[in-house]
Formats: C-alpha cells, structure tokens, sequence
C-alpha cells in the first residue's frame, strides 16, 4: 500500500505531466499547422504515420515564449532535437553547469507548495 506522501507525489507529478502535455499541444498544434512537416536540420519529410518523431524546439530555449507569428519555433525530428540540446549543455560545460542554460521551464517549481500538507498529521 502506496504511503500518503507517495500517493500524494504521485497525484502533483502527474498534474504536472497533464499541463505539459496541454501547453505543448497548444505550440505543437499552431506549429504543425504553420510549417511544413520537414525537419528543419536534417530535412527528414514527415507525414500521419510518423509525426510523432517531429518536434518544436523553442530557439531560445524558453517554452513559455510562443508568439503567435512562430518566430521562436522550429520543427525538429526527435534526434536532431536531442543533438540540439546536446549542444548546448556541451557548450555550458555539461550537466553540472545546466543552471546556466537560458531554458525557463520548470515543471517541478511548486513542487514543495503542492506538497504541503495543511491538515493535522496522525501521530
């Protein structure tokens, strides 16, 4: 039987997870509709069948800044979004130094005021 706290992290987590989901539909489904479905690295074509493997990758690395006009997108199949984000952390000095990357996404900042528990606790 899963803990309070467990079920309790389990339940933020995946809200978390559900508003990622929604807010890259949204940029996702503009982007899809604005480009056409080739990478915009390797050239790769996409179709129905694959789609799946094409990405948006915010080229400032913020996913919060989605102008209408597309300016920060572009579409990237899913190993050249990878190489993409390998750069930059091999430029910052690897992953010890990630702090330093200009992405301002989060999905874990109201992690610790989700979890807090306002009732009394069983002794």
């Amino acid at each position: 039987m899963k803990s309070k706290e467990s079920s309790k992290l389990d339940k933020v987590v995946e809200e978390a997870n559900q508003k990622r989901a929604q807010r890259e539909l949204t940029y996702r489904e503009r982007a899809l509709k604005m480009y056409p479905w080739v990478c915009g690295k390797c050239e790769r074509e996409f179709n129905l069948k694959n789609l799946q493997e094409l990405t948006v990758h915010h080229k400032d690395h913020d996913h919060n800044n989605n102008p209408d006009d597309g300016s920060n997108w572009e579409l990237l199949c899913i190993y050249c979004h990878d190489n993409e984000h390998s750069r930059i952390l091999d430029s910052n000095g690897g992953i010890e130094n990630v702090e330093s990357v200009n992405a301002t996404h989060n999905p874990f900042a109201s992690l610790s005021h989700l979890m807090k528990d306002d009732s009394p606790r069983e002794k």
